[in-house]
C-alpha cells in the first residue's frame, strides 16, 4: 500500500469515526456548546499545562476516568474524598490527576456556574491524555452528571493486576463491555507505568520451585529483575510498555505477544483464545497499518467505557466541587 492510499484510508477512518461517535447512552457531541461554549477548551488547556509539567500525569488522566466507570459507572464517584469513599479503596491506591480535573472544575465554575458535570471534565480530560501523548483524538459525547452515592467496598469491580483472563472477562462484561473491548482498553497500558509491588511476585518465587513466571520471556526477565530486587523499593515505578511508555502506539500489544508485559494481567491475554486473536491483530506485522487500526478502534472501545451507567436528565447532580456531594 502506498502512502496516498494509507493516508486516503486514515481519511476515511476518521471521518467514519467522528461520525459514528456522536451519541452514546443518551449523551451527545457538542452538549456544552450554548450552556458553556468553552468547556473543552478549558478542560484541553488545563490538561496541557499539568502535561508540560509532568508528561506521566497523562496515563494517571486515563486511569481515573477508568477507575471511575467500573464503579457506579461514569459519575465521577471516584472523586468524592472521604474515609469510606470509593476513593480510598485499597484498589484505587495511587490513583493520580486529582487536581487536575479540581483546577478544570474551578475555573469552569468561574465561567459557567453549576453547569458541566465532574464527570463530563474526566472523560475530557482522559481523551486529552491520549492527544498529548500522540494517540488519536475524538469526539466525546457528553452529558454526563455526577453520582451522590461513592462507597470503597464497591470498588471490588476494579479488574486486578493478578486477575485471570476468565475473571478480567467476567468484570468487563459487567459492565458491558466485550473481550473485544478488554483488549482495546488494557492498550492504554502503552503509556502507563506501575509499582514494583505489583510485578515482583511474578519474578521470584512465582511457582513452588522458586521459579519465575514462566510466561516472561527469558530476555526480558533480567531487566524486570534489576529494576525490582527481592528486597527492593515496593514503590519503584516500573513501564507497562517495554521501551516505550511515553508514546500512545501499538508497540504495547507487540510486548504482550512477545512475553514482555509487567503485569500479569496483561500477559494472561495471550493465552486465552479470543483474546489473542485481538492482540495479535494490534500486534500485527504491517507496521503502519496495525498501529492506525488500534488507533481507529482505541476511540471507539473509550466511548463504550464512558458510556457506562451514565446518569443524565434529572438523575444525579451537577457538583459545585468534584471532591464532595452538594
Amino acid at each position: 500500500m502506498v502512502a496516498s492510499e494509507i493516508a486516503a484510508v486514515f481519511f476515511l477512518f476518521n471521518a467514519l469515526l467522528r461520525g459514528s461517535l456522536v451519541q452514546s447512552q443518551g449523551l451527545q457531541r457538542g452538549f456544552y456548546d450554548s450552556s458553556c461554549p468553552d468547556a473543552e477548551d478549558i478542560v484541553r488547556s488545563t490538561v496541557e499545562k499539568y502535561y508540560n509539567n509532568d508528561a506521566t500525569i497523562a496515563p494517571g488522566l486515563l486511569r481515573l476516568h477508568f477507575h471511575d466507570c467500573f464503579v457506579q459507572g461514569c459519575d465521577a464517584s471516584v472523586l468524592i474524598s472521604g474515609a469510606s469513599s470509593e476513593r480510598s479503596a485499597p484498589q484505587n491506591f495511587g490513583l493520580r490527576g486529582f487536581e487536575v480535573i479540581d483546577d478544570a472544575k474551578s475555573q469552569l465554575e468561574s465561567t459557567c456556574p453549576g453547569v458541566v458535570s465532574c464527570a463530563d471534565i474526566l472523560a475530557l480530560a482522559a481523551r486529552d491524555s491520549v492527544d498529548l501523548t500522540g494517540g488519536p483524538n475524538w469526539p466525546v459525547p457528553l452529558g454526563r452528571r455526577d453520582g451522590r452515592i461513592s462507597s470503597a467496598a464497591d470498588a471490588k469491580a476494579l479488574p486486578s493486576p493478578a486477575d485471570p483472563v476468565s475473571v478480567q472477562r467476567q468484570k468487563f462484561a459487567d459492565q458491558g463491555l466485550s473481550d473485544h473491548d478488554l483488549v482495546t482498553l488494557v492498550g492504554a497500558h502503552t503509556i502507563g507505568q506501575t509499582d514494583c509491588a505489583f510485578v515482583r511476585y511474578r519474578l521470584y518465587n512465582f511457582t513452588a520451585t522458586g521459579n519465575a513466571d514462566p510466561s516472561i520471556s527469558p530476555a526480558f526477565l533480567p531487566q524486570l529483575r534489576a529494576l525490582c530486587p527481592p528486597n527492593g523499593d515496593p514503590a519503584r515505578r516500573v513501564a507497562l510498555d517495554r521501551d516505550g511508555a511515553g508514546a500512545f502506539d501499538a508497540a504495547f500489544f507487540k510486548n504482550v505477544r512477545d512475553g514482555n508485559a509487567a503485569l500479569e494481567s496483561d500477559q494472561r491475554l495471550w493465552g486465552d483464545d479470543a483474546t489473542q486473536g485481538v492482540v495479535q491483530k494490534y500486534a500485527g506485522n504491517i507496521r503502519g497499518l496495525f498501529g492506525l487500526r488500534f488507533t481507529y478502534e482505541f476511540p471507539k472501545a473509550m466511548v463504550s467505557l464512558g458510556g457506562v451507567a451514565v446518569k443524565t436528565g434529572r438523575q444525579g447532580e451537577i457538583r459545585r466541587k468534584c471532591s464532595r456531594f452538594n
